[in-house]
């Protein structure tokens, strides 16, 4: 294994929770007035802390999102994952084969404490990960694209950020992790190759990231 510590992304890179989210985030912001497709939400949000959304809405259209959005879209987005969530295909064999060979591994997410253990529990993939594996954009000033959260991680692992390779699947996620100076490996599922500028490698399916971490 040439990596000291293997940090994932959530959402979209576990659990298969990026096309419910961006479904539900269009509807709520065309609810609200700003008019938005699923297209337009995987293009402008994929990969955001809730923050950066507010962020972009008042930089374009001068007007804030009401004070209970984050809730309110929570609310819908948990209650979808009830009903539709799966873990991302292969994932579960990936963590299996990390905590077999004794790597070190965690999450940090651009999501909430709360999105992730709910979707972990929802897809079966609680068992993977104790409260000390598992990290936020809650736990630092800021989101991806910042490497802040990466940063943070590392250190609460106790392992040096060149020692890292992060798993991730969006622009802001692998521009973060450069700027980490970590490896990162983009996952191709939902983002073209082209938007994953400055990832070290590429892989379209889980069966490929063992081998692209030296674990094989």
């Amino acid at each position: 294994m040439r990596y000291d510590l293997v940090i994932f992304d959530n959402d979209g890179v576990l659990v298969d929770s990026e096309p419910i989210s961006n479904r539900h985030l269009a509807a709520y912001l065309t609810e609200l007035g700003h008019p938005t497709t699923y297209e337009e939400s995987i293009r402008d949000y994929l990969g955001s802390a809730m923050h950066r959304i507010h962020e972009l809405i008042a930089e374009r259209t001068g007007q804030r999102l009401p004070g209970d959005f984050d809730d309110v879209f929570h609310a819908r987005v948990f209650a979808a994952f009830e009903r539709e969530l799966k873990a991302v295909s292969g994932a579960a064999e990936v963590l299996e084969k990390l905590a077999a060979d004794g790597v070190p591994y965690c999450v940090a997410s651009s999501g909430s404490h709360e999105r992730i253990r709910v979707g972990h529990r929802v897809a079966g993939l609680g068992r993977w990960f104790d409260d000390g594996r598992i990290f936020s954009s809650q736990d630092v000033g800021r989101g991806k694209p910042a490497p802040d959260l990466f940063l943070y991680a590392a250190e609460r692992m106790g392992v040096a950020p060149e020692r890292c390779a992060v798993v991730e699947d969006s622009p802001l996620g692998v521009r973060a992790a450069v700027a980490a100076g970590m490896d990162v490996y983009g996952f191709t599922a939902m983002t073209p190759a082209a938007k994953l500028t400055g990832a070290t490698g590429l892989f379209s399916g889980m069966g490929e990231l063992v081998g692209l971490l030296g674990a094989g």
